[in-house]
């Protein structure tokens, strides 16, 4: 009796309308947890461990976490990760904003100008891009040699604790693609009598951006500047293909950090530690931009 009433129960799940649903569904959730949720759980798992790949794990409890905030190395590398955040990030987000100004003025050739503005985003993290950047900014590439034509003397971007990561920040805010045409598609939803209304007021181009354009936008800067963060705080191939983290660890950012501790030092229970501080700590600043956004974030639907 018990078997004929599960075989009923199975075949009315199999002949809801659903189960469709559950099929298609069924590869994002298997990947899901064998990619990301399973990952994560050990990565928690061996973050209190002291664990060498191919090795046991050996419980060590909070030793890797009191660790790292002993590791005059760990908390130089938070500090060159945020400096680039604070900089990086709205460096890039101004550009896209006005790249995508330019581009949302009605000219003929308007769909050519944005896919060549969209390219860098595309390219802009790829392993040959870095190394042409590199070049760009070594000691004989084209901009040093035009600063030292200018009366620098023995300047050197990639061999100065000061201005190494500079050319990691410009890399960074060249790829505004992305960001520019979620810029681009807001400013299209901005209806024109607004800008109408100001300009019969005697409103002049700056209240109008100020009064009109930033609150209106205000919803997309915030997504935008939170895509940008996360990135921002997860950045890794800029500094391991053009800098190595120099000099003297200038701009060792926390995810090259993180990758040199676990497969370069074989110190993966470390590494997986470092990377919960991180996540905490993007997880942090996530909630102030959240929490902060109510008093400069729009919405048109509200009263």
């Amino acid at each position: 009796m018990e078997k004929q009433k599960r075989k009923t129960t199975l075949k009315e799940f199999m002949n809801r309308d659903n189960t469709v649903g559950y099929v298609f569904a069924a590869p994002f959730i298997i990947g899901f947890c064998a990619l990301t949720l399973v990952p994560m759980a050990l990565s928690l798992f061996y973050s209190f461990c002291s664990y060498q790949v191919g090795k046991p794990a050996e419980w060590i409890g909070l030793s890797n976490f009191i660790g790292l905030f002993r590791d005059s190395t760990f908390l130089n590398s938070l500090k060159v990760t945020i400096q680039y955040v604070i900089i990086g990030v709205p460096l890039k987000l101004v550009f896209a904003l006005l790249i995508a100004m330019l581009l949302t003025k009605p000219t003929k050739a308007q769909g050519l100008y944005r896919a060549i503005y969209y390219i860098p985003s595309l390219i802009g993290g790829s392993v040959a891009v870095a190394l042409v950047w590199k070049q760009l900014f070594g000691s004989r590439g084209p901009i040093v040699k035009a600063i030292k034509a200018m009366g620098a003397t023995g300047f050197n971007f990639f061999g100065s604790d000061t201005w190494a990561f500079v050319p990691l920040v410009l890399c960074n805010a060249w790829q505004f693609g992305s960001s520019m045409l979620i810029f681009a598609s807001g400013l299209k939803q901005i209806p024109k009598d607004y800008y109408e209304a100001a300009s019969i007021d005697g409103a002049g181009a700056w209240k109008k951006f100020c009064y009109i354009t930033l609150p209106s936008l205000s919803p997309i800067i915030l997504f935008n500047l939170l895509m940008q963060l996360i990135s921002g705080f997860m950045t890794f191939t800029q500094a391991q293909i053009i800098t190595q983290g120099g000099p003297n660890h200038a701009t060792e950012y926390v995810s090259l950090y993180i990758f040199n501790q676990g497969f370069a030092y074989a110190r993966m229970g470390y590494a997986c530690a470092a990377s919960w501080v991180m996540l905490i700590i993007m997880a942090a600043v996530t909630g102030v931009v959240f929490k902060t956004s109510k008093t400069w974030v729009f919405y048109e639907n509200e009263d």
